[in-house]
């Protein structure tokens, strides 16, 4: 399975591109900076998302757009209603006040979404594979 950052055994370079850029944005949300000290993780989803009302709401918006464009690299409905239950968990919990930001810094939604991407992806491209002897120009083709 392709480790943060490593796409390239995707032949299309543009969704390459496109889930590199969603890959980088969860990091930066989820897992940025280093608590000093530790070796715990936060970003700025749980930074901002100590500021009332506006915070999480500028987080889980960008949280929206990481599903949108899985959803326009036609993942599938099963994986989206994944990524969508990771934001509404952050959303709800997230309105809780202190322990909502507790469980923000957490549980990573991002993190998690992004996974379920590299998971999917990675899927898709090892299966199918070609039977022994099977010419490969008749081989279906695969809709990553």
């Amino acid at each position: 399975m392709p480790e943060r950052g490593d796409w390239s055994s995707l032949d299309d370079p543009e969704k390459r591109a496109v889930l590199e850029h969603l890959d980088r944005l969860a990091y930066w949300l989820d897992d940025r900076f280093e608590v000093p000290g530790t070796r715990f993780r936060v970003g700025l989803d749980g930074l901002v998302g100590l500021i009332p009302g506006i915070g999480d709401a500028a987080t889980n918006a960008i949280t929206a757009y990481i599903i949108f464009q899985a959803w326009r690299l036609g993942v599938p409905r099963s994986v989206l209603t994944r990524m969508l239950s990771n934001l509404g968990i952050d959303f709800v919990v997230g309105l809780v006040p202190v322990f909502g930001d507790l469980f923000d810094i957490g549980y990573k939604a991002n993190r998690r979404n992004a996974r379920l991407l590299r998971r999917h992806f990675a899927e898709r491209l090892t299966d199918e594979p070609v039977a022994l002897g099977a010419d490969p120009s008749r081989a279906p083709l695969r809709r990553c």
